[in-house]
């Protein structure tokens, strides 16, 4: 899997690098996440329990970062599994721009991924992508918007492929989604450390 898009954040980059490096603020916005700890200070592990389809199973992975350069980006690799379930490895690369007085978060993922997994549908992963995503960037706005001001609550600029972006509201929540580029389904995306964490489980994503 080789995939890219990016979202953007209505807050600084500085807010979004410390968040994006917050184990527990992290495992409040993956669906069901049981576990997310910092092992040391370029490494997670987690574990999450995720079904679509007829598989459900309990994953468990570690990330590794390197070329960090807060608050810019940073490189992750790992790798997860969730047993008879499948397994997955790979790569992402994260970068934060100033956008607009926000932050666009851009990613480029390589992904590998077998066992059952493998096996089910591009559909029914794709859409239990999409509906994971949004899920993880509206909680991750609001409980960024809790750290920084109550103003910025539950906000995501949203974005459409061939089209300009919508302007930020500022005063209104906007629905999480994702932008992609070359026409991929956003099947692996990004949020910071947990890219590989979701590479592991995200087609079995969480309903």
């Amino acid at each position: 899997m080789n995939m890219s898009g990016e979202c953007v954040i209505p807050t600084s980059r500085q807010a979004v690098w410390e968040a994006l490096n917050d184990p527990e603020l992290l495992k409040q916005c993956i669906p069901g996440c049981d576990e997310v700890n910092k092992t040391s200070d370029t490494s997670f592990e987690a574990k999450v329990t995720a079904k679509v389809g007829p598989v459900r199973a309990k994953f468990s992975g570690t990330v590794e970062m390197s070329d960090i350069d807060p608050p810019n980006g940073y490189t992750i690799s790992g790798e997860g599994s969730g047993g008879a379930a499948g397994f997955a490895k790979g790569g992402a690369k994260v970068t934060l721009t100033d956008d607009d007085g926000g932050t666009k978060l851009n990613y480029t993922v390589d992904a590998t991924v077998g066992g059952k997994l493998a096996q089910i549908g591009s559909r029914l992963i794709d859409s239990t992508a999409k509906k994971m995503a949004n899920d993880f960037f509206k909680k991750f706005a609001e409980l960024l918007g809790d750290n920084e001001t109550t103003a910025l609550a539950g906000k995501i600029q949203p974005t459409d492929t061939g089209s300009p972006p919508a302007p930020t509201i500022a005063s209104k929540t906007t629905p999480a989604q994702m932008k992609n580029q070359g026409g991929v389904s956003p099947t692996i995306w990004v949020t910071g450390t947990i890219i590989i964490l979701l590479a592991m489980v995200f087609a079995f994503g969480g309903s």
